[in-house]
Formats: structure tokens, C-alpha cells, sequence
């Protein structure tokens, strides 16, 4: 198993703070695809939380997408519900904005408030599994609680 790090350290006390009652799960087996994520833990695909970080075409402001991950997230209608385009974000945006490398960022404890979009599909679960700060790191949680938690706008994301 990876070595505990100060990433997921900062997950737990986010959750914490939140009023999760969610558990850090630390594994031996990495979580970094959601197909990964979801033969470690044991669920389908679609309960996996992907959280993508965009960059404003214009403003250059980040943005979160939290996606099932068994959908891709479509530019148009991200476009659409945040009034900018988007393009993806590179590792060190990512990193800025979050806290988090990519393939560990999770949808709570970051530096920054940061818009937040989730996708609809992920509300059709009675829980889903998010990142925890590390490819090796897992936390559940219910679809309304990562409502509230993030304060995201649920909206349709799912490329056609």
C-alpha cells in the first residue's frame, strides 16, 4: 500500500469538517481511471465520481466537473451551464487550483472555492465513490451529500 500522504491527510480533514461520515479508504490497488476505481471497490463504474478541473477559455477561472464515470463530460454543455467555454486544465493548473495532482483530485478540500458542476447521472446512486487526495486513496459518500458538500449545480454533463 502507498504510503499515507499529506494529500489524503488534508482529504480526512475535509470530510471531517464537512460532517462526512465517510472513511478514507487507502488501497493497494490504484483508483486513478474510474474502471480502476471501480474493481478496487467493488461498484459500477457509473458510481465513481470523476473530478475533472477545467480552465475558463476567457477568464482562465477553474472549474470542477464531477462525473460519473461512466460518462464523458461534453465541452458544449459545460460551456452551456457555466456561461464560458472550458478546455481541460494542465497538471500544474490542476495542482494550483486544487491542491491535488490529477488522478487523485477529490471533490472537497481545496485551497479555493471553485465553481462547481455534477453531473445528474451520479444522482441515480444510492452512494458513490470519490478520490481522496491520492490514486490510492477512496471515500463514499451519498449523492446529496456531495451536493451539499460542494455546493455544485447539478446539471446534464453527459457527451451525446
Amino acid at each position: 500500500m502507498a504510503k499515507p500522504s499529506g494529500s489524503v491527510q488534508r482529504v480526512r480533514e475535509a470530510i471531517a469538517a464537512l460532517g462526512l461520515e465517510s472513511q478514507v479508504q487507502e488501497l493497494s490497488q490504484s483508483t486513478r481511471t474510474a474502471q480502476e476505481a471501480a474493481a478496487t471497490v467493488g461498484c459500477g463504474v457509473g458510481q465513481i465520481v470523476k473530478s475533472l478541473v477545467f480552465r475558463g477559455a476567457t477568464s482562465g477561472r477553474p472549474l470542477l466537473a464531477l462525473v460519473s464515470g461512466q460518462n464523458r463530460a461534453s465541452e458544449a454543455l459545460l460551456a452551456e451551464h457555466w456561461g464560458e467555454a472550458a478546455g481541460r486544465a494542465d497538471a500544474d493548473f490542476v495542482r494550483t487550483h486544487t491542491g491535488f495532482a490529477i488522478g487523485g483530485v477529490p471533490p472537497v478540500g481545496h485551497p479555493e472555492k471553485l465553481d462547481v458542476l455534477l453531473d445528474r447521472d451520479l444522482l441515480a446512486f444510492e452512494v458513490v465513490w470519490a478520490a481522496a487526495g491520492s490514486p490510492f486513496a477512496v471515500f463514499r459518500l451519498t449523492p446529496a451529500e456531495l451536493v451539499r458538500v460542494t455546493g455544485g449545480r447539478v446539471v446534464d454533463l453527459k457527451a451525446g
